[in-house]
């Protein structure tokens, strides 16, 4: 494992060497979710930007952390790739940092699983025979009248639905003159106010509009009813504003400290538009009230230690010396993890870097029985694409341990003499749906 730590810095360092010279866009922010970049610092080289491990750098258009390689954490898995039936989901990680991730138990960068969000797909039904027309919808003059249909003949299954309307409606005329009632036409548009500017401790001027009783004007046979009200309103002109007071940038005020004490950071300086300020309206200042320039500290933030996946367990001993093969009697087994990528006084992975576990060795006990276990649960989709997707399931042949202490298959260690009968160990079954490759 130190072995593999020392590559990890070697190569670290002959990754920073060769772009001392060469500057590229510096971020202060990487995100672990989608391996994006933002909010930038400048043009660095990537040996002063990578001086914070929590910072990333643009090279060749693609965003990139200055971290030791890690995977991201999975993606919620994607909606089902049909909407009834059975089809797939996937779920996606990434490998983020300098270096390659370690991928002990070969789960890849994606995975794909069956998904069924509708048992059934959608079937239309058909129309019923339309309805008699009900009344006209007037007593006089001309109306709409309406008739319907149902969606029963037959009824849709499984969501679906007719096509076309339930309702259909046509004209009416009742063959009566109705009146016309006057109605008033829109508002005009409000008169000019008298000044542009409003004198301050005096009330403000009015302005006025007009409306016609023309829409429509009232019948006179038979006679129809004149419009209610005023054909005149009027308002103070309230909005005019004060005379304009345009506003002017006071001094620029001292840089502040440096926004870090590790890395690349932003000091920042600030003024005030107050000389004057802007009154009634007047126009604020033009530009921009705060400005930033660069700040190198040149000394390396912590880069914390993140472990790297279990070694397999040391093989199973007595804690005394005496025989426990074929035995009920418990031995002893550990095993180990390293923690990778500390490096400037980062802080060292939480919990532990050696387990321990009590174990039975049953490496080829003649008499232990023997039988076939469950089907285990389908696996994963593979490949994740394409039409000759499938998944698998399996069981296994496990010893009879009925007779220990402890019913815990997974501290058991080796295989016994005998063997489970003939049997198919593997089933496989296909993915549908997929994507294409």
């Amino acid at each position: 494992m130190k072995t593999i730590m020392l590559c990890m810095i070697l190569l670290l360092v002959l990754h920073i060497q060769p772009t001392v010279s060469q500057k590229v866009p510096c971020f202060a922010s990487f995100s672990l979710t989608d391996g994006t970049c933002s909010d930038i610092l400048g043009e660095l080289t990537i040996d002063d930007c990578c001086l914070n491990s929590k910072y990333g750098y643009q090279e060749g258009g693609v965003c990139k952390s200055c971290r030791t390689a890690q995977w991201s954490e999975w993606s919620p898995w994607s909606e089902c790739s049909v909407s009834c039936m059975e089809g797939v989901q996937q779920r996606r990680r990434a490998c983020y940092g300098i270096g390659r991730c370690y991928d002990v138990y070969r789960k890849g960068s994606i995975q794909t699983k069956p998904c069924e969000d509708r048992h059934c797909c959608p079937e239309n039904g058909g129309w019923s025979e339309w309805s008699s027309w009900f009344m006209c919808s007037v007593t006089c003059g001309s109306g709409i009248k309406k008739r319907n249909r149902k969606c029963t003949e037959p009824p849709p299954k499984c969501g679906g639905s007719c096509l076309g309307d339930s309702e259909e409606t046509a004209q009416c005329d009742t063959g009566i003159v109705c009146p016309t009632h006057g109605s008033w036409s829109l508002w005009g548009s409000w008169g000019p106010c008298m000044g542009t500017c409003q004198d301050e401790g005096f009330p403000p001027p009015e302005q006025h509009r007009r409306k016609t009783c023309t829409n429509p004007p009232p019948s006179m046979v038979p006679r129809g009813n004149n419009c209610p009200g005023s054909d005149t309103d009027s308002q103070p002109c309230t909005e005019l504003p004060f005379c304009k007071v345009n506003g002017n940038w006071g001094n620029w005020g001292g840089l502040s400290p440096c926004s870090v004490t590790c890395g690349v950071g932003r000091q920042m300086q600030y003024r005030k538009c107050d000389n004057p300020a802007p009154k009634y309206g007047g126009q604020w200042c033009q530009g921009e009230d705060t400005r930033n320039t660069l700040c190198n500290t040149n000394v390396y933030c912590p880069f914390d230690g993140h472990w790297n996946d279990w070694g397999q367990w040391s093989p199973c001993k007595s804690p005394n010396e005496r025989p426990i093969n074929c035995k009920n009697k418990q031995g002893h087994r550990r095993r180990e993890r390293d923690c990778i990528g500390r490096h400037h006084n980062g802080e060292y992975c939480p919990g532990e870097g050696v387990e321990h576990s009590t174990c039975y060795d049953i490496d080829k006990c003649p008499d232990l029985a023997v039988s076939w276990s469950e089907w285990s649960s389908w696996s994963l989709c593979k490949p994740d694409c394409g039409r000759n997707s499938v998944q698998k399931r399996k069981k296994e042949c496990l010893p009879d341990i009925s007779t220990y202490s402890e019913k815990n298959l997974e501290m058991f260690v080796g295989t016994p003499t005998k063997t489970c009968q003939p049997s198919a160990t593997e089933e496989a079954r296909a993915c549908i749906n997929l994507p294409e490759c």
